[in-house]
């Protein structure tokens, strides 16, 4: 968004943009939780997910968020209307993965790059290569991180006959993976520095996010619950929020 207005957009489509992020992740994440739910219930990890809701009270947030997601949409351009559907097929599809691939993993991550060419288009109107260059990245940052995350639950999806690309590859070939994504990642948010062109703040923002990263490989060496944890909130919150303010500077300065 920030990108593709130069700076701040105006009032109106930051507030529909916001709109639309938090009525399409409530959709997404209630559709997981209702698609899931036996299984969330048997693993230890997720059991305690669905003591704060009900079945019904979810279908009726599941339908309420949809509809609010896509008519938002439409107050912010034909385009972005037309693809509301699609935008929310995708992010639900993910959920149901598992059932049948190992690489949900990069599903997951499919769903969470949309949100940057929406973003695009909900301030241009039209597609362009820098935001799908970002969307690659967040592909690839995404399932690495995802990846990481997902070793917590090698044994239940292996008794489970869940299809996990952790108990396809093993944790530690699933850990390897997971850094050549984030330096895969890293090689995209650089091309993405120079398709939008950004300037000296976005591309010394990339060395704290680097750093972050590294952080984050080193601190699941080890398969302790907590390190896993805490590498994939606290590292990924930095990333995603130095991410921003480094291209907000950038935008701001240089607009």
């Amino acid at each position: 968004m920030l990108v593709a207005a130069h700076g701040l957009p105006s009032v109106r489509i930051f507030g529909l943009i916001l709109l639309a992020m938090v009525f399409a992740r409530t959709a997404a994440m209630v559709f997981n939780r209702l698609v899931d739910w036996e299984i969330d219930q048997r693993n230890p990890r997720t059991q305690n997910r669905h003591q704060l809701v009900s079945r019904p009270l979810a279908c009726g947030l599941l339908l309420t968020s949809s509809a609010a997601f896509i008519a938002t949409t439409r107050w912010i351009n034909p385009l972005c209307f037309l693809l509301a559907p699609i935008a929310l097929l995708i992010v639900f599809f993910y959920s149901l993965t598992k059932r049948f691939t190992s690489f949900s993993h990069f599903f997951l991550g499919f769903a969470l790059a949309v949100s940057p060419v929406g973003a695009w288009l909900a301030v241009t109107g039209h597609f362009a290569w820098a935001p799908l260059i970002l969307a690659a990245g967040v592909m690839f940052w995404v399932a690495g991180f995802d990846l990481i995350y997902a070793t917590q639950d090698f044994e239940f999806d292996k008794n489970e006959g869940l299809h996990s690309l952790v108990v396809r590859l093993g944790i530690e070939r699933s850990l390897q993976l997971s850094q050549s994504l984030h330096a895969l990642m890293f090689c995209l948010l650089l091309s993405f520095g120079f398709s939008a062109g950004l300037g000296k703040i976005y591309f010394s923002g990339l060395i704290p996010i680097l750093g972050a990263l590294i952080y984050e490989h080193q601190s699941v060496k080890k398969l302790d619950v907590a390190a896993i944890n805490l590498a994939f909130f606290n590292s990924n919150a930095f990333v995603g929020a130095v991410f921003v303010i480094v291209i907000y500077l950038d935008r701001f300065l240089y607009q």
